[in-house]
């Protein structure tokens, strides 16, 4: 199932932890609108690609396996980002491990054009998944809202 350009589908099962604008450190190097999910062990660890687009940007990080709704899970965890550009619209979506998982799977490489809903990886046994997008996005799920990968509406772009 395929949405409209503008829609961004969540990229995962699971429950909104996180919706704030932060600073990107990663890539972007500026503000971003970042919106969490957290995957507990009963969910389904298949994430998906929240929009078609071109992978700009592909890159694993080691790191700790704090609990994957602790804060600073999202920058010292090991984690995999992958940035999706479509024209002009770039979003960042991070597979973060938690305590539990320890083992991330990511399939998209720079150059690749992918489709939105396909599978991008998985992470066993559960943890996190942050979309960066940019500031201003309209944002359709709210904190603590149960959310179906490839079937809810993250968000809208303008």
């Amino acid at each position: 199932m395929t949405f409209d350009d503008n829609k961004l589908i969540c990229p995962a099962d699971g429950k909104v932890v996180v919706i704030e604008e932060m600073t990107d450190i990663e890539y972007f190097k500026d503000k971003r609108l970042q919106v969490s999910i957290f995957m507990s062990p009963a969910n389904v660890h298949v994430n998906r690609n929240p929009m078609s687009g071109e992978v700009i940007y592909s890159q694993y990080h080691k790191g700790k396996f704090l609990v994957a709704w602790h804060p600073k899970s999202s920058t010292e965890n090991e984690r995999h980002s992958v940035v999706l550009q479509k024209g002009d619209t770039k979003i960042l979506v991070k597979q973060i491990a938690g305590a539990v998982a320890k083992r991330i799977v990511n399939y998209l490489q720079p150059g690749m054009n992918v489709m939105q809903n396909e599978e991008l990886g998985f992470i066993k046994f559960g943890s996190r998944v942050d979309i960066l997008l940019p500031v201003g996005t309209k944002v359709n799920v709210s904190l603590n809202q149960a959310v179906k990968g490839g079937v809810t509406v993250l968000a809208t772009l303008s």
